[in-house]
């Protein structure tokens, strides 16, 4: 029987994610073999420069996207949030997980519960940080890069005051109980598909496979918020922000923009499923235009 060969970065956060996928693969049909390839990308290896310098979150996309047109493994793992908008026609995005907790937390050094304004919070989002100036006026931030496991380290080591990561990911490691506050939506709007896991193949490949880890519900919010993004002329890296979710028999989408003052502007649009992702363009132009 055929393996899938499953490529994914190496930090310890994408192994579990591709490990979600692979545990979909074995729930659909148990007789699958499975293999895990990691590779270590360039988003992962250059660590003393922010992203926006050395070319952005799709540092930590390229790698895979190489290996998996070469055919060295037949799909690829990614956090949805970290990947370009712009979709490769040879690479489709072939299924979005259920989403986990889009927010984000507040973590504080062992043993800390309140913050110390000597020292900054520790963020490397530009979308964090423009929210962060609203809910901390009197706080400095200050980027912090590496995998979560290193960014706790450097958080415990003494240098920053607190984190702010996603929830989902803390949640994945199993390291719930670092959380020292969960921000609501309406305090920090989330990043466009924080908490989605997203699945990439070559173009016409058979991937009935993840059948059972497909979600329509997050496949329709993800690309909705793709869509706001990438109205705005933003990527992924960029200070804009985008949450879709279901609101009764319609959708809600939410998002922020920070225009050319430095000052983050937020509006929410409601729309039916087939007008979803309509509605977050006209979203996103309403910030343009207004």
């Amino acid at each position: 029987m055929k393996t899938i060969r499953v490529l994914s970065r190496d930090s310890a956060l994408a192994v579990r994610q591709a490990e979600l996928v692979i545990d979909a693969i074995h729930r659909y049909d148990a007789a699958l073999q499975t293999e895990l390839i990691t590779m270590k990308t360039t988003g992962d290896i250059i660590l003393d420069r922010s992203l926006d310098e050395i070319g952005g979150k799709g540092l930590f996309v390229k790698e895979l996207d190489a290996a998996l047109l070469a055919g060295a493994g037949d799909i690829s793992v990614h956090s949805c949030k970290d990947l370009p908008l712009g979709e490769n026609p040879e690479l489709p995005l072939v299924a979005f997980s259920e989403r986990e907790d889009a927010r984000d937390a507040l973590v504080l050094p062992f043993g800390v519960s309140e913050l110390d304004a000597a020292k900054p919070i520790g963020c490397s989002s530009a979308r964090r940080a423009a929210q962060l100036k609203l809910l901390y006026p009197n706080m400095r931030v200050a980027p912090v890069r590496g995998n979560v496991p290193t960014r706790l380290r450097k958080l415990d080591g003494g240098e920053y005051s607190a984190l702010v990561l996603a929830a989902a990911g803390l949640k994945r490691l199993g390291l719930e109980a670092r959380i020292s506050r969960v921000f609501t939506a309406e305090e920090m709007l989330p990043a466009a598909c924080q908490g989605i896991i997203a699945v990439q193949a070559r173009a016409n490949a058979d991937t009935e496979f993840l059948r059972l880890f497909r979600s329509a519900e997050s496949e329709l919010c993800a690309r909705a918020e793709r869509a706001f993004t990438a109205a705005l002329g933003a990527d992924c890296s960029a200070p804009v922000a985008a949450y879709a979710r279901r609101d009764g028999d319609e959708y809600k989408i939410s998002g922020m923009f920070v225009g050319a003052d430095g000052v983050p502007r937020f509006n929410g649009v409601s729309a039916g499923a087939d007008e979803l992702t309509a509605a977050a363009v006209e979203l996103a132009r309403g910030f343009l235009n207004g």
